[in-house]
């Protein structure tokens, strides 16, 4: 089992920056993949980022590409979420997730573990 912890989110105006974290913990020797999702009210729990955890390479969704930054920290079993330049439309629970699969992707069915999530609001 691998226990996930998110932390970070809060209520920010347009334009503004948060950073997300999620910190792991169990059997994260693992784990293939990690990634952040987020779902709306009355949307679909969405794809955003994906960090892959033996030599970082990322992934990210269109709608985020070039304003968010996705990174980790193998010594504290870390996985971060910076987010810039914030829109309205980014408002949602964030949640991180972890696949011990190289084929999930950004699918988030081929994801086993997922934290509670954490509450992201921007004004406008």
């Amino acid at each position: 089992q691998v226990q996930l912890v998110e932390s970070g989110g809060g209520l920010v105006q347009a334009g503004g920056s948060l950073r997300l974290s999620c910190a792991a913990s169990g059997r994260t020797f693992s784990t293939y993949a990690m990634g952040w999702f987020r779902q709306a009210p009355g949307k679909e729990r969405e794809f955003v980022a994906r960090i892959r955890w033996s030599d970082s390479t990322t992934y990210y969704a269109d709608s985020v590409k070039g304003r968010f930054i996705i990174s980790r920290d193998n010594a504290k079993n870390t996985v971060y979420l910076q987010m810039n330049s914030l829109k309205p439309e980014d408002t949602a629970v964030y949640y991180c997730a972890a696949t011990s699969s190289r084929f999930s992707g950004s699918n988030r069915n081929g994801y086993g573990y997922w934290g509670q999530g954490t509450q992201v609001t921007v004004s406008s």
